[in-house]
């Protein structure tokens, strides 16, 4: 139909869908440690049981269904990459610098989606009852602390993983040692915006 060839049209629009998805799903992450976390430190108990139940709903409804479709969609971008387009199957995912890279962001970028859908966001529904409630029973605690620790740890790990998937995916890099080192200083980048973000003041 209107002679378009699906073999670009179905690439060109996964990848869209998937850059749309990621940088939704990234902004959020950094919105969260960034701003947010900062931000709900200097709210009373009053004004957190009316802001918290209208804002993190929506914030986080974003943020989830973000990563979703953002793994869906990348997903999708491998199978027919590897599989549809490519006579050799996906042993070429491990047989190129750009595989290589692209496999490298992916699995940084599932661990990512795991703890958004099955830590911090079982963990967020509890937090957020609790506070519209006006409630704080001892596990409270715990359980916020291991979201916050968990969303930290999805920051440290978005550096790398960004790296990977727009960055290095398209330069012919072979030494694969590399991806330990841009593990490490996109770690420590993520470290230092973090502890840089809790200095920024309000006017």
């Amino acid at each position: 139909m209107f002679g378009i060839d699906t073999n670009l049209l179905v690439p060109f629009l996964s990848r869209w869908v998937h850059f749309m998805a990621g940088i939704t799903w990234i902004g959020m992450l950094y919105f969260f440690n960034f701003v947010n976390v900062h931000f709900a430190k200097l709210l009373d108990a009053d004004t957190k049981k009316k802001v918290v139940p209208e804002l993190m709903p929506r914030a986080l409804f974003w943020f989830r269904w973000g990563a979703m479709l953002t793994l869906l969609s990348g997903l999708f971008i491998i199978y027919w990459n590897f599989w549809v387009a490519s006579e050799g199957g996906f042993s070429g995912l491990f047989a190129s610098s750009y595989g290589f890279w692209i496999t490298f962001g992916g699995a940084l970028g599932i661990i990512m989606w795991f703890n958004v859908w099955f830590i911090i966001w079982p963990a967020q529904k509890k937090i957020i009852g609790w506070v519209k409630a006006g409630q704080n029973p001892p596990e409270m605690a715990g359980i916020v602390k291991r979201a916050t620790n968990t969303s930290k740890l999805n920051t440290y790990l978005s550096v790398p993983m960004l790296f990977g998937m727009g960055a290095a995916s398209h330069f012919p890099v072979d030494q694969h040692w590399l991806a330990l080192l841009v593990l490490l200083v996109g770690c420590l980048i993520a470290y230092l915006t973090i502890n840089a973000a809790s200095k920024i003041k309000g006017f």
